[in-house]
């Protein structure tokens, strides 16, 4: 009977839970491990369903509309599951944003062709500019003359 033991093979058939001809269940203690179920995937975005295109263009100005980026009227065209987003924006984030959206709501691929006004371009570099100058003081430089009396001024406020 192989592993199972005659003592446990003769109280199954007593109870009638197990014929001789059967094959005799496992003793836990000796028995392979189980086989689990191996976890689900998502399908690859090649074997999912593709939306229609003028489906796929309906949910892609759905998304933007319900965004901040419907402010910058930004135009979508979708051809063969390709994206074609056009328009300008003021603001650099809603470029890539755009692109995040059509991807997310089934674009196989997006050309984005939104133009960045210099505005925003100029606005952009002050911030990076600005974020420069800040991390290139070390923290055993001397603070600044602005900085420096305005902790003077707390300090003498509390004595």
């Amino acid at each position: 009977m192989g592993k199972f033991s005659s003592i446990a093979a003769a109280a199954l058939l007593a109870a009638g839970v197990w014929a001789g001809d059967q094959v005799p269940p496992q003793n836990p203690r000796t028995a392979p491990p189980a086989k689990t179920a191996t976890p689900v995937r998502p399908a690859p975005a090649a074997a999912r369903p593709r939306l229609p295109d003028a489906q796929l263009e309906a949910l892609i100005r759905a998304k933007f509309a319900k965004s901040k980026i419907s402010a910058d009227k930004l135009t979508v065209r979708v051809q063969g599951g390709v994206a074609t987003i056009e328009g300008k924006t003021n603001v650099i984030q809603h470029k890539g944003t755009a692109t995040r959206m059509a991807k997310t709501a089934g674009a196989v691929a997006v050309n984005n062709h939104v133009q960045i006004s210099d505005e925003a371009k100029q606005k952009a570099a002050a911030n990076l500019e600005e974020g420069r100058r800040r991390v290139q003081i070390k923290r055993g430089d001397a603070r600044s003359d602005s900085r420096q009396q305005a902790s003077d001024s707390t300090v003498k406020k509390k004595q």
